[in-house]
């Protein structure tokens, strides 16, 4: 199971690059054929709007799993690990609501638009809108599976706050972690060096 959750958001990263690239190609092949060549590609704009759109929802799904989204922690960071429960379990709760309220929005406009073509290359609006449907179940779940784990108790005093520092921090938390480590090894080894209390004859 492990396995089939880890090759799913490794496919939404691969999705993720792809738009990125057809993204670029497009944009800048554009601007290239526009003003060297008096010419251009007509389904640019809406394919790199596609692309943007899909790209920002299913990097949201990543940045759920992984908890790269902002957050502001001053508070919860003081309670207890009690308060610090509550809290991810409100939040949670809330996000869910949204997230249902989202997914709900996104699967009636699937199905008005499915029929629907878009103008500059006629595929289906149900495309475009329904990565709000994938964002939704996956998030979703996601919510679901960490709300379930905080309730029964699975998760540790770090994880309760539920916020990632950014990668400055990390590395200042993980060097003064090293020094620490550096000093008391340091300590051991003086205290290893004192020569033994002579005993005189």
């Amino acid at each position: 199971m492990q396995r089939i959750i880890e090759g799913y958001f490794g496919l939404l990263k691969i999705l993720i690059v792809l738009c990125l690239a057809v993204m670029v190609v497009l944009v800048f092949g554009n601007v290239v054929l526009r003003y060297g060549f008096n010419s251009g590609i007509t389904v640019s704009e809406e394919l790199s709007r596609w692309c943007f759109v899909w790209l920002t929802f299913l990097g949201a799904i990543l940045g759920m799993h992984e908890h790269t989204h902002l957050g502001v922690d001053l508070v919860i960071k003081h309670l207890p690990a009690l308060g610090k429960r509550i809290c991810l379990i409100l939040g949670h709760l809330l996000m869910l609501y949204a997230t249902w309220l989202f997914l709900q929005g996104s699967w009636q406009q699937t199905l008005i638009n499915l029929r629907v073509g878009a103008p500059a290359t006629g595929l289906s609006m149900g495309l475009f809108y329904g990565v709000g449907i994938i964002f939704g179940v996956s998030t979703g779940l996601i919510l679901l599976y960490e709300l379930v784990h905080a309730i029964s108790g699975q998760v540790t005093e770090v994880e309760l706050v539920g916020i990632r520092q950014t990668e400055d921090d990390t590395e200042l938390e993980d060097l003064q972690q090293e020094l620490s480590a550096e000093k008391q090894g340091q300590s051991v080894l003086d205290s290893a060096k004192k020569p033994m209390g002579s005993t005189k004859p």
